[in-house]
């Protein structure tokens, strides 16, 4: 499995009650040093096995996943925003050749505006894409997939591994 050297993974403790085996990662695109999380982008990515499979797994293995990201207030009231989060998890599921079926999920958009002693805030927007898929084949596709669907959240696509980022994606008063 080869994972960009952009998102810092770590595995994690699975829920409980999932399912009758599970597994569980997160990720943290270039967390600052001795940071656990990131303030570009972050995700997790359970896997799950239950030979009884529920009906919507469609099968026994089932892949839950969460990504989300900071945006610029004026990217997260783009309309499209929700739809081009989706197909980016498609498309990346779909370049790394990661087989899948029985796919479900919502993106969501998320402005917030600070009040109070939380003023300096200022305005704020983000994106949650929440996730779920039964994977046919080999899992590491699926984890690469997931890996680069947090980075194309946290504003690095395919290809920018190693490419500074010119200001952060911090939610600030700006």
């Amino acid at each position: 499995m080869h994972i960009r050297g952009d998102i810092t993974v770590r595995e994690i403790a699975a829920p409980a009650g999932l399912a009758a085996h599970a597994f569980a990662i997160a990720g943290d695109v270039r967390p600052d040093q001795g940071a656990i999380e990131s303030a570009y982008g972050t995700g997790r990515l359970v896997l799950l096995h239950d030979e009884d499979g529920p009906a919507a797994w469609n099968g026994s293995w089932r892949i839950v996943s969460f990504a989300q990201a900071p945006l610029e207030t004026d990217i997260g009231i783009d309309p499209m925003l929700a739809d081009v989060t989706w197909s980016w998890l498609v498309d990346a599921l779909d370049a790394h050749g990661a087989a899948f079926h029985s796919e479900s999920g919502t993106a969501t958009k998320i402005l917030s505006k600070g009040f109070g002693s939380l003023l300096e805030e200022g305005d704020g927007a983000q994106i949650e894409l929440r996730a779920s898929w039964s994977p046919l084949g080999d899992i590491a596709p699926h984890v690469e997939a997931w890996a680069e669907l947090v980075c194309m959240l946290a504003g690095l696509p395919p290809g920018s591994e190693g490419i500074t980022m010119l200001g952060s994606r911090r939610l600030t008063g700006d």
